[in-house]
């Protein structure tokens, strides 16, 4: 963003904290050289990497980055939000330096959206460009351990759902640094209320959509006919009154023999999963429900800023 088309606070703000911003693009650029240099040693995701070759160690390098870059990227919404709510907003009000802007003809609401509006800009530009970024990576290593479609970290890393995140963070920020108003305190409130939705959010996601479920005889599985790519849920065995019973209701009374109890009256298996095409409308689901959480902490934000200074 530069600051040659900027204005007033806006001008201000992009100025105080211009290395953070120059850190970005760095951020990415280093990025997405790491990853471009990686696939191409390893010889792309069709190449045959054989055990102790070059190829192989470099496959392995870029599923250990992928890896890794995925567990980083979870906690960039908490350093959004941490990073709004202190040095943006809390920092301003706890040394009183918010006064100075007000007596340059701007109000209270030009203010706080002078700091809203950079930071969700650039964690929007960020996000979509670190996805890009691990996108590369991720598609020469993707369904391999760890890095499944619907694993914590690649799933946040590949849609849409990161920048929701973000901008959660954001309008957390925003609201917290006013409540708080004191930089550290307001950084740790907002990180960690921000870490609670990820992890709530993370818990619910697969409760969205219903799951598929396979069912065989009792002899046979449903394993065979499951995609590759599915995400299980759950399985067990089916009685013929439709009950479930989990996995190990035949092993507690059989123990070591095979088959199940006749008293169970079991008749066939089954098996609850989501299938990869679950992935996008998943992403959308949870991107409206952090979208609506960031609108509703902005809308609060800048209410509470127009009744302390009208």
């Amino acid at each position: 963003m530069s600051t040659l088309t900027l204005k007033g606070p806006y001008w201000v703000t992009v100025r105080q904290h211009r290395r953070v911003l120059r850190a970005v693009p760095a951020l990415v650029a280093v990025g997405l050289a790491t990853m471009i240099t990686l696939r191409v040693w390893s010889g792309g995701p069709g190449s045959d990497r054989t055990y102790m070759t070059s190829e192989y160690y470099a496959g392995e390098a870029l599923r250990l980055f992928v890896q890794y870059a995925g567990n980083t990227i979870l906690f960039l919404p908490l350093l959004v939000g941490a990073f709004v709510a202190g040095p943006m907003v809390a920092r301003e009000l706890e040394s009183g330096t918010w006064r100075l802007a007000l007596t340059q003809s701007t109000t209270a609401k030009a203010w706080l959206g002078s700091k809203v509006l950079p930071a969700a800009a650039v964690s929007v530009l960020g996000s979509v460009a670190l996805i890009g970024v691990y996108r590369v990576g991720w598609a020469g290593v993707g369904g391999t351990w760890q890095l499944h479609w619907a694993d914590r970290g690649p799933y946040e890393a590949t849609g849409p759902v990161l920048l929701g995140y973000c901008l959660l963070g954001v309008a957390l920020g925003a609201l917290v640094g006013q409540l708080v108003r004191r930089t550290l305190a307001a950084m740790a409130v907002t990180g960690l209320l921000t870490g609670v939705v990820l992890l709530v959010l993370g818990t619910l996601r697969w409760s969205f959509l219903p799951v598929v479920t396979q069912t065989a005889p009792l002899a046979g599985s449903p394993d065979p006919t499951l995609p590759p790519s599915a995400l299980v849920m759950d399985s067990g065995f089916l009685t013929a009154t439709g009950e479930r019973l989990s996995e190990s209701a035949c092993f507690e009374r059989m123990e070591d023999l095979p088959g199940c109890p006749a008293d169970l009256n079991v008749t066939a298996r089954y098996l609850d999963f989501h299938p990869a095409s679950h992935h996008w409308p998943t992403q959308l689901i949870e991107t409206s429900i952090l979208l609506a959480l960031a609108a509703a902490a902005l809308y609060a934000a800048f209410r509470l800023v127009h009744k302390r200074h009208p």
